[in-house]
Protein backbone atom coordinates (compact mmCIF):
# COMPACT_ATOMS: atom_id res chain seq x y z
CA UNK A 1 0.00 0.00 0.00
CA UNK A 2 1.11 3.12 -1.02
CA UNK A 3 0.32 7.28 -1.10
CA UNK A 4 1.21 10.04 -3.23
CA UNK A 5 2.15 13.09 -1.59
CA UNK A 6 0.69 16.23 -2.72
CA UNK A 7 -0.74 14.68 -5.40
CA UNK A 8 -2.34 17.50 -6.85
CA UNK A 9 -0.26 20.25 -6.56
CA UNK A 10 2.14 17.65 -8.83
CA UNK A 11 -0.28 18.64 -11.95
CA UNK A 12 -0.75 22.12 -13.50
CA UNK A 13 -3.69 23.82 -14.35
CA UNK A 14 -3.89 24.82 -17.99
CA UNK A 15 -3.12 28.82 -18.39
CA UNK A 16 -5.96 29.56 -19.81
CA UNK A 17 -7.94 27.78 -16.79
CA UNK A 18 -6.22 29.49 -14.22
CA UNK A 19 -8.87 32.41 -14.46
CA UNK A 20 -11.40 29.92 -12.85
CA UNK A 21 -9.09 29.27 -9.51
CA UNK A 22 -8.60 33.06 -8.72
CA UNK A 23 -8.66 33.61 -5.13
CA UNK A 24 -8.26 37.23 -2.56
CA UNK A 25 -5.21 37.67 0.01
CA UNK A 26 -5.13 39.90 2.22
CA UNK A 27 -1.05 40.74 3.32
CA UNK A 28 -0.45 40.23 7.02
CA UNK A 29 -4.23 38.77 7.23
CA UNK A 30 -5.02 42.49 7.49
CA UNK A 31 -9.01 43.11 6.27
CA UNK A 32 -8.37 46.76 6.50
CA UNK A 33 -5.61 46.97 3.68
CA UNK A 34 -6.46 46.49 -0.12
CA UNK A 35 -6.64 42.59 -1.17
CA UNK A 36 -4.17 41.17 -3.85
CA UNK A 37 -5.34 38.91 -6.78
CA UNK A 38 -3.80 35.62 -7.32
CA UNK A 39 -4.14 32.58 -9.42
CA UNK A 40 -3.73 29.05 -8.87
CA UNK A 41 -1.23 27.86 -11.01
CA UNK A 42 -1.65 24.01 -9.77
CA UNK A 43 -4.56 22.06 -8.83
CA UNK A 44 -5.81 22.78 -5.31
CA UNK A 45 -6.59 19.99 -2.83
CA UNK A 46 -10.93 20.65 -2.17
CA UNK A 47 -11.01 21.21 -6.03
CA UNK A 48 -13.99 19.35 -7.53
CA UNK A 49 -12.07 18.24 -10.63
CA UNK A 50 -8.85 18.08 -8.91
CA UNK A 51 -9.14 14.39 -8.53
CA UNK A 52 -10.04 13.38 -12.11
CA UNK A 53 -7.90 15.77 -13.26
CA UNK A 54 -4.66 14.33 -11.38
CA UNK A 55 -5.66 10.65 -12.42
CA UNK A 56 -5.93 11.46 -15.88
CA UNK A 57 -2.13 12.80 -15.70
CA UNK A 58 -0.13 9.98 -13.45
CA UNK A 59 -2.45 7.57 -16.40
CA UNK A 60 -0.68 9.46 -19.27
CA UNK A 61 2.52 9.52 -17.72
CA UNK A 62 2.23 5.67 -17.63
CA UNK A 63 1.23 5.92 -21.10
CA UNK A 64 4.16 8.29 -21.87
CA UNK A 65 6.63 5.60 -20.12
CA UNK A 66 5.35 2.23 -20.78
CA UNK A 67 8.41 1.12 -22.78
CA UNK A 68 10.67 1.64 -20.24
CA UNK A 69 9.01 -0.33 -17.74
CA UNK A 70 7.77 -3.75 -16.25
CA UNK A 71 4.10 -4.75 -17.56
CA UNK A 72 3.27 -5.22 -13.45
CA UNK A 73 4.29 -1.41 -13.00
CA UNK A 74 2.08 -0.09 -15.79
CA UNK A 75 -1.20 -2.33 -14.92
CA UNK A 76 -0.75 -1.32 -11.20
CA UNK A 77 -0.97 2.26 -11.99
CA UNK A 78 -3.72 1.74 -14.70
CA UNK A 79 -5.62 -0.85 -11.95
CA UNK A 80 -4.87 -0.38 -8.72
CA UNK A 81 -4.90 3.21 -7.81
CA UNK A 82 -7.76 5.06 -5.78
CA UNK A 83 -6.95 8.82 -6.49
CA UNK A 84 -3.71 8.71 -4.40
CA UNK A 85 -4.07 5.49 -3.07
CA UNK A 86 -2.31 2.68 -4.34
CA UNK A 87 -3.22 -1.44 -3.27
CA UNK A 88 -1.32 -4.03 -4.60
CA UNK A 89 -0.68 -7.16 -3.62
CA UNK A 90 2.01 -10.18 -5.34
CA UNK A 91 2.86 -13.46 -4.57
CA UNK A 92 6.23 -13.14 -3.57
CA UNK A 93 8.55 -10.83 -1.27
CA UNK A 94 10.76 -10.59 -4.85
CA UNK A 95 8.04 -9.39 -7.01
CA UNK A 96 7.22 -7.19 -4.71
CA UNK A 97 10.32 -5.59 -3.90
CA UNK A 98 10.60 -5.11 -7.63
CA UNK A 99 7.04 -3.35 -8.75
CA UNK A 100 7.84 -0.95 -5.70
CA UNK A 101 11.32 -0.02 -7.73
CA UNK A 102 9.52 0.20 -10.64
CA UNK A 103 6.61 2.04 -9.37
CA UNK A 104 9.12 4.74 -7.38
CA UNK A 105 10.80 5.25 -11.09
CA UNK A 106 8.13 5.38 -13.27
CA UNK A 107 5.48 8.06 -10.99
CA UNK A 108 8.79 10.01 -10.60
CA UNK A 109 9.11 10.71 -14.43
CA UNK A 110 5.78 12.79 -13.88
CA UNK A 111 6.76 14.47 -10.88
CA UNK A 112 4.82 12.41 -8.15
CA UNK A 113 6.35 11.27 -5.20
CA UNK A 114 4.77 7.80 -3.68
CA UNK A 115 5.27 7.81 -0.01
CA UNK A 116 3.83 5.89 3.14
CA UNK A 117 4.87 2.71 1.99
CA UNK A 118 3.68 -0.36 4.24
CA UNK A 119 3.59 -3.92 3.51
CA UNK A 120 3.30 -7.31 5.70
CA UNK A 121 6.84 -7.91 4.25
CA UNK A 122 9.83 -6.60 6.26
CA UNK A 123 11.71 -7.24 3.29
CA UNK A 124 9.69 -5.01 1.01
CA UNK A 125 9.68 -2.21 3.37
CA UNK A 126 13.23 -2.68 3.88
CA UNK A 127 13.83 -2.15 0.64
CA UNK A 128 11.89 1.42 0.35
CA UNK A 129 13.96 4.51 1.75
CA UNK A 130 12.99 5.08 5.40
CA UNK A 131 11.73 8.63 4.28
CA UNK A 132 9.11 7.24 2.05
CA UNK A 133 7.53 4.59 4.61
CA UNK A 134 4.40 5.05 6.42
CA UNK A 135 4.43 7.04 9.32
CA UNK A 136 3.87 3.95 11.56
CA UNK A 137 6.97 2.11 10.26
CA UNK A 138 9.34 4.76 10.16
CA UNK A 139 10.95 4.39 13.63
CA UNK A 140 9.80 0.73 13.71
CA UNK A 141 12.65 -1.80 14.87
CA UNK A 142 11.52 -3.94 11.71
CA UNK A 143 13.82 -7.36 13.69
CA UNK A 144 10.26 -7.50 15.25
CA UNK A 145 7.12 -8.38 15.29
CA UNK A 146 5.06 -5.70 12.50
CA UNK A 147 1.65 -5.19 15.25
CA UNK A 148 0.46 -2.59 12.96
CA UNK A 149 -3.17 -1.62 11.88
CA UNK A 150 -3.52 0.57 9.06
CA UNK A 151 -6.13 1.94 7.03
CA UNK A 152 -6.82 0.16 3.52
CA UNK A 153 -9.20 2.81 1.84
CA UNK A 154 -11.07 3.25 5.59
CA UNK A 155 -10.95 -0.67 5.88
CA UNK A 156 -8.32 -1.67 9.12
CA UNK A 157 -5.77 -3.56 8.13
CA UNK A 158 -3.63 -6.02 10.36
CA UNK A 159 -0.84 -5.76 9.10
CA UNK A 160 0.91 -8.85 10.98
CA UNK A 161 -1.84 -11.25 11.04
CA UNK A 162 -2.95 -10.03 7.27
CA UNK A 163 -6.50 -9.64 8.43
CA UNK A 164 -9.42 -7.42 7.55
CA UNK A 165 -11.08 -6.04 10.70
CA UNK A 166 -13.15 -3.27 12.01
CA UNK A 167 -12.49 -0.38 14.73
CA UNK A 168 -15.69 0.33 16.97
CA UNK A 169 -15.30 3.87 18.57
CA UNK A 170 -17.81 4.13 21.65
CA UNK A 171 -20.15 7.00 21.11
CA UNK A 172 -22.91 8.56 23.20
CA UNK A 173 -25.63 9.28 21.20
CA UNK A 174 -29.61 10.38 21.85
CA UNK A 175 -31.72 7.50 21.44
CA UNK A 176 -33.49 9.08 18.03
CA UNK A 177 -33.64 8.83 14.07
CA UNK A 178 -30.58 11.02 14.24
CA UNK A 179 -28.76 9.11 16.66
CA UNK A 180 -28.70 5.80 15.35
CA UNK A 181 -28.07 6.99 11.90
CA UNK A 182 -24.71 8.34 13.21
CA UNK A 183 -23.63 5.17 14.66
CA UNK A 184 -25.02 2.84 11.96
CA UNK A 185 -23.04 5.37 8.91
CA UNK A 186 -19.93 4.97 11.49
CA UNK A 187 -19.57 1.18 10.86
CA UNK A 188 -17.76 1.66 7.07
CA UNK A 189 -17.79 -1.80 5.24
CA UNK A 190 -17.48 -1.30 1.62
CA UNK A 191 -17.46 -4.94 1.26
CA UNK A 192 -20.69 -5.98 2.87
CA UNK A 193 -18.45 -8.17 5.69
CA UNK A 194 -20.89 -7.46 8.35
CA UNK A 195 -23.77 -7.07 6.37
CA UNK A 196 -25.88 -9.79 8.26
CA UNK A 197 -25.28 -7.60 11.32
CA UNK A 198 -26.24 -3.91 10.09
CA UNK A 199 -29.24 -4.99 8.43
CA UNK A 200 -31.37 -5.28 11.33
CA UNK A 201 -30.38 -1.85 12.49
CA UNK A 202 -31.11 -0.25 9.25
CA UNK A 203 -34.48 -2.15 9.20
CA UNK A 204 -35.13 -0.67 12.78
CA UNK A 205 -34.71 3.10 11.20
CA UNK A 206 -36.80 1.94 8.19
CA UNK A 207 -39.89 1.41 11.17
CA UNK A 208 -39.32 4.52 13.14
CA UNK A 209 -39.82 6.15 9.31
CA UNK A 210 -42.79 4.29 9.06
CA UNK A 211 -44.41 5.22 11.86
CA UNK A 212 -43.68 9.14 11.36
CA UNK A 213 -41.24 9.77 13.95
CA UNK A 214 -39.25 12.87 12.77
CA UNK A 215 -35.30 12.82 13.33
CA UNK A 216 -35.24 14.33 17.00
CA UNK A 217 -37.88 12.70 17.97
CA UNK A 218 -37.38 10.08 21.41
CA UNK A 219 -38.16 6.39 20.05
CA UNK A 220 -40.72 4.23 21.63
CA UNK A 221 -39.90 2.49 24.79
CA UNK A 222 -39.96 -1.09 22.52
CA UNK A 223 -37.60 -0.05 19.62
CA UNK A 224 -34.97 1.65 22.24
CA UNK A 225 -34.88 -1.73 24.12
CA UNK A 226 -34.18 -3.52 20.53
CA UNK A 227 -31.77 -0.58 19.75
CA UNK A 228 -29.84 -0.72 23.06
CA UNK A 229 -29.37 -5.03 22.41
CA UNK A 230 -27.83 -3.73 18.92
CA UNK A 231 -25.37 -1.62 20.62
CA UNK A 232 -24.42 -4.42 23.43
CA UNK A 233 -23.54 -6.48 20.48
CA UNK A 234 -21.79 -3.66 18.58
CA UNK A 235 -18.11 -3.77 20.24
CA UNK A 236 -18.09 -7.86 19.58
CA UNK A 237 -17.61 -6.46 15.60
CA UNK A 238 -13.51 -5.88 16.72
CA UNK A 239 -13.18 -9.51 17.52
CA UNK A 240 -14.61 -10.51 13.95
CA UNK A 241 -11.32 -10.92 11.40
CA UNK A 242 -11.50 -11.40 7.77
CA UNK A 243 -8.27 -12.80 5.89
CA UNK A 244 -7.02 -10.85 3.09
CA UNK A 245 -5.71 -12.91 0.83
CA UNK A 246 -7.69 -15.46 -0.86
CA UNK A 247 -4.96 -18.50 -1.03
CA UNK A 248 -4.05 -19.74 2.57
CA UNK A 249 -0.42 -20.28 3.18
CA UNK A 250 -0.36 -23.56 3.40
CA UNK A 251 -1.86 -23.96 0.04
CA UNK A 252 -0.28 -25.54 -3.14
CA UNK A 253 -0.51 -24.09 -7.09
CA UNK A 254 -4.20 -23.62 -8.04
CA UNK A 255 -5.39 -25.51 -10.89
CA UNK A 256 -9.08 -24.23 -10.58
CA UNK A 257 -11.12 -21.61 -9.22
CA UNK A 258 -15.19 -20.87 -9.01
CA UNK A 259 -17.10 -18.14 -7.79
CA UNK A 260 -20.42 -19.89 -5.62
CA UNK A 261 -23.00 -16.72 -5.32
CA UNK A 262 -25.77 -17.45 -2.88
CA UNK A 263 -28.78 -15.38 -2.62
CA UNK A 264 -31.75 -15.17 0.05
CA UNK A 265 -34.50 -12.88 1.19
CA UNK A 266 -36.65 -12.00 4.25
CA UNK A 267 -39.53 -10.09 4.84
CA UNK A 268 -37.02 -7.36 5.98
CA UNK A 269 -35.06 -7.07 3.36
CA UNK A 270 -32.61 -9.46 1.01
CA UNK A 271 -28.79 -9.94 0.01
CA UNK A 272 -26.06 -11.93 -1.90
CA UNK A 273 -22.86 -13.19 -0.67
CA UNK A 274 -19.82 -14.81 -2.95
CA UNK A 275 -17.33 -17.02 -2.38
CA UNK A 276 -14.33 -18.17 -4.35
CA UNK A 277 -13.64 -21.68 -4.16
CA UNK A 278 -9.86 -22.91 -5.04
CA UNK A 279 -8.80 -26.38 -5.53
CA UNK A 280 -4.58 -26.92 -5.52
CA UNK A 281 -2.88 -29.72 -7.37
CA UNK A 282 -3.43 -31.89 -4.70
CA UNK A 283 -7.10 -31.76 -4.50
CA UNK A 284 -7.06 -29.37 -1.33
CA UNK A 285 -10.55 -27.22 -1.34
CA UNK A 286 -10.38 -23.45 -0.10
CA UNK A 287 -13.27 -21.23 0.13
CA UNK A 288 -13.11 -17.32 0.49
CA UNK A 289 -15.36 -14.94 1.27
CA UNK A 290 -15.24 -12.19 -1.71
CA UNK A 291 -18.32 -9.59 -0.85
CA UNK A 292 -21.57 -9.29 0.12
CA UNK A 293 -24.35 -6.81 -0.46
CA UNK A 294 -27.35 -6.65 1.59
CA UNK A 295 -30.70 -4.03 0.80
CA UNK A 296 -33.92 -3.18 2.70
CA UNK A 297 -37.28 -4.06 1.39
CA UNK A 298 -38.99 -1.19 -0.36
CA UNK A 299 -41.84 0.78 1.92
CA UNK A 300 -43.73 -0.09 -1.02
CA UNK A 301 -44.73 -3.98 0.29
CA UNK A 302 -43.48 -6.34 -2.57
CA UNK A 303 -44.67 -10.12 -3.08
CA UNK A 304 -42.35 -12.87 -1.52
CA UNK A 305 -41.11 -13.88 -5.07
CA UNK A 306 -39.76 -10.13 -6.40
CA UNK A 307 -37.94 -10.33 -2.97
CA UNK A 308 -36.16 -13.56 -4.12
CA UNK A 309 -35.76 -12.14 -8.11
CA UNK A 310 -34.46 -9.08 -6.42
CA UNK A 311 -31.66 -11.11 -4.33
CA UNK A 312 -31.05 -12.79 -7.08
CA UNK A 313 -30.42 -10.53 -9.66
CA UNK A 314 -28.16 -8.81 -6.99
CA UNK A 315 -25.88 -12.04 -6.87
CA UNK A 316 -25.55 -11.90 -10.89
CA UNK A 317 -24.43 -8.12 -10.67
CA UNK A 318 -21.90 -9.30 -7.67
CA UNK A 319 -20.79 -11.61 -10.33
CA UNK A 320 -20.24 -9.02 -13.34
CA UNK A 321 -18.42 -6.82 -10.93
CA UNK A 322 -15.95 -9.22 -8.86
CA UNK A 323 -14.88 -10.73 -12.78
CA UNK A 324 -14.39 -7.56 -13.84
CA UNK A 325 -12.05 -6.70 -10.92
CA UNK A 326 -10.64 -9.71 -9.94
CA UNK A 327 -7.20 -10.60 -11.03
CA UNK A 328 -7.53 -14.00 -11.30
CA UNK A 329 -8.64 -16.52 -13.84
CA UNK A 330 -12.20 -17.86 -12.85
CA UNK A 331 -13.24 -20.88 -14.24
CA UNK A 332 -17.04 -20.62 -13.90
CA UNK A 333 -20.02 -18.68 -11.95
CA UNK A 334 -22.56 -20.66 -9.45
CA UNK A 335 -25.54 -19.10 -8.48
CA UNK A 336 -27.20 -20.84 -5.64
CA UNK A 337 -30.91 -19.62 -4.32
CA UNK A 338 -33.76 -21.87 -2.36
CA UNK A 339 -36.47 -20.53 -4.47
CA UNK A 340 -38.54 -22.84 -6.99
CA UNK A 341 -39.85 -19.85 -7.97
CA UNK A 342 -37.45 -18.09 -9.42
CA UNK A 343 -35.61 -21.05 -10.47
CA UNK A 344 -38.82 -21.94 -13.30
CA UNK A 345 -39.12 -18.31 -14.05
CA UNK A 346 -35.89 -17.89 -15.20
CA UNK A 347 -35.92 -21.75 -16.75
CA UNK A 348 -39.57 -20.53 -18.55
CA UNK A 349 -39.12 -19.73 -22.66
CA UNK A 350 -42.86 -19.50 -23.16
CA UNK A 351 -45.01 -17.24 -20.79
CA UNK A 352 -44.95 -13.77 -21.18
CA UNK A 353 -44.08 -11.94 -17.92
CA UNK A 354 -45.10 -8.66 -16.21
CA UNK A 355 -42.35 -5.80 -16.58
CA UNK A 356 -40.41 -6.31 -13.40
CA UNK A 357 -40.67 -10.07 -13.20
CA UNK A 358 -39.54 -10.05 -17.06
CA UNK A 359 -36.60 -7.36 -16.03
CA UNK A 360 -35.30 -9.42 -13.52
CA UNK A 361 -35.17 -12.77 -15.40
CA UNK A 362 -33.44 -11.03 -18.34
CA UNK A 363 -31.10 -9.41 -15.74
CA UNK A 364 -29.88 -12.83 -14.45
CA UNK A 365 -29.97 -14.99 -17.89
CA UNK A 366 -27.56 -11.81 -19.08
CA UNK A 367 -25.03 -12.88 -16.31
CA UNK A 368 -25.71 -16.66 -16.31
CA UNK A 369 -27.36 -19.88 -17.65
CA UNK A 370 -30.54 -21.73 -16.75
CA UNK A 371 -29.15 -25.60 -15.98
Amino acid sequence: MLDIEAMFYQVQVQPSDCNYLRFLWWPGSNLEKEPEEYRMLVHLFGGVLSPSCANYALKKTTDHNREDFDAAAVETVKRNFYVDDCLRSVATNTQAVCLAGQLRELLSEGGFSPTKWISNSREVINSVPESERAPSVKDLDLNKNLALTEKALGVQWNVQADTFSFKITSQEKPTTRTGILSIVSSIYDPLGFVSPYILPAKSSLQDLCLKGLGWDDEIPELSKHKWQAWLRELPKLEQYKIPRCFKPPDFSDVHQRELHHFSDMSSKGYGAVSYLQQIDVNSKVHCSLIMAKSRLAPLKAMTILRMELSAAVLATRLDHMIRQELDLPVESSTFWTDSTCVLRYIGNKDKRFQIFVANCVSAILGQSTAT
